[in-house]
C-alpha cells in the first residue's frame, strides 16, 4: 500500500498546476483567478469609409460663337434708277456682273457660256486685246442706267453709264483706255427662253455721262 500512496506535498502541486492551466479549447488563454470576468473591449462604432477628396472639374472652355463673315461685296453695281420696273433693265441687273466678271478675268469663254452669239461677238474682241496689251480691269465697279427705248423685233435699247473702274487699265501708261469720269455704253437687250439677256453693243451716240455720280 505503500507504493501507491501520492506523498502529500506532491498532490498540493498537481492541484496547483490545475488551476492555473486551461483546457486545451481555449487557446490556452489564462483563466481569471476567483471566478472573476474576462476582460471586455468595447468597440465605439462601426468604422466608416474615409471620406475621398471629390475629383476637381476642370474649368470649362468658354463657349464663343464665331462672327459672321462679312458679306461678299459684289463687284459692280448696277443701279437701276426710274427704270427698275422694265424687263429689259431688270435683265441686264441680273446679267451684267456675269458680263463684268468676264471683262475682270478677260476670258471671253464666260460671255460664249452665257449669252447670245451676237453678244459674245461683240464682245470677245475687246477682251483679247485687253489680253495682248496687259489692260487689266479691277473691282468693284458701277454702272448707271440712264434711259430705254424699244427696238424692234422683241428688242429693248438700254442706255448706261459705266464708271471708270469699269474701264481697262493700262499699266504701262498708268492711264485709263478710256480716259473719262464716266463712259457710255449702250447694250440691247433681247427677250429669250431664259428671260432678257444682252444680245449686241449699240452705238452710244447722245448718251452724256458727265455729271453722272456713281456708287462705287
Amino acid at each position: 500500500m505503500r507504493r501507491t500512496a501520492i506523498p502529500a506535498a506532491l498532490l498540493s502541486a498537481a492541484l496547483l498546476l490545475s488551476a492555473c492551466g486551461g483546457s486545451s479549447e481555449d487557446g490556452g488563454m489564462p483563466v481569471p483567478v476567483e471566478g472573476g470576468d474576462a476582460p471586455t473591449i468595447t468597440l465605439s462604432g462601426t468604422p466608416s469609409a474615409q471620406p475621398t477628396a471629390a475629383p476637381t472639374k476642370k474649368p470649362s472652355a468658354p463657349v464663343t460663337t464665331a462672327a459672321p463673315p462679312p458679306p461678299a461685296k459684289g463687284q459692280v453695281t448696277v443701279v437701276a434708277g426710274n427704270f427698275a420696273s422694265n424687263p429689259a433693265v431688270q435683265g441686264l441687273v441680273k446679267s451684267y456682273p456675269v458680263y463684268f466678271s468676264a471683262l475682270v478675268a478677260r476670258d471671253a469663254d464666260i460671255i460664249k457660256n452665257n449669252f447670245p452669239a451676237y453678244f459674245y461677238a461683240d464682245v470677245q474682241q475687246g477682251i483679247d486685246e485687253a489680253k495682248r496689251n496687259g489692260w487689266v480691269m479691277k473691282p468693284p465697279g458701277s454702272v448707271v442706267v440712264m434711259g430705254t427705248s424699244p427696238q424692234p423685233p422683241d428688242v429693248i435699247r438700254v442706255k448706261l453709264c459705266r464708271s471708270q473702274t469699269t474701264q481697262y487699265w493700262n499699266p504701262g501708261s498708268k492711264s485709263w483706255v478710256v480716259a473719262a469720269k464716266g463712259a457710255p455704253q449702250v447694250i440691247d437687250m433681247i427677250r429669250t427662253g431664259l428671260g432678257w439677256l444682252p444680245y449686241q453693243l449699240a452705238p452710244s451716240t447722245g448718251v452724256n455721262c458727265a455729271k453722272v455720280r456713281f456708287p462705287a
